[in-house]
């Protein structure tokens, strides 16, 4: 998984998936829709798609995408700008930031039936850790 790297250094992320191919993630961290870097600390003014839209042509295996204003409060993942995102670019995109039930994974699910692209997963980790999403049901429920 690559992050702030995919910003500062873009060639490393396409060395790495030629010689990884189909194992590279780019960690895409973002607020409002822009990028953002160095553990979220420095936005940008490259958009999700943008950054994405960089690393089609690199075999890069999925974007993670993290709506940082998200991440951790449970507040529920933003399927929309995830879906939008998913629609705008052909590599796969995983959903982060913010899952708080299976209900997010429902969503998630839905939105992948409209869209172009491919929403290829969530992540669910504060919620399984407070007891909030039990672990078998996501798997099942994601299935």
């Amino acid at each position: 998984m690559i992050g702030t790297a995919a910003m500062t250094d873009p060639q490393l992320v396409r060395d790495a998936a030629r010689a990884y191919p189909a194992r590279v993630v780019v960690a895409v961290d973002a607020r409002d829709g822009f990028v953002t870097t160095q553990g979220w600390a420095e936005a940008s003014t490259v958009s999700i798609a943008e950054l994405a839209a960089r690393f089609e042509d690199a075999g890069v295996a999925a974007v993670l995408f993290t709506d940082v204003g998200r991440d951790g409060l449970m507040k529920g993942v933003n399927v929309a700008a995830s879906a939008a995102l998913a629609d705008r670019t052909r590599i796969p995109v995983i959903v982060s930031g913010g899952a708080a039930s299976l209900a997010d994974i429902d969503a998630v699910k839905a939105a992948q039936a409209h869209c172009t692209g491919t929403l290829d997963g969530v992540i669910v980790g504060r919620a399984i850790y407070d007891g909030r999403i039990d672990l078998a049901q996501a798997l099942a429920r994601a299935a």
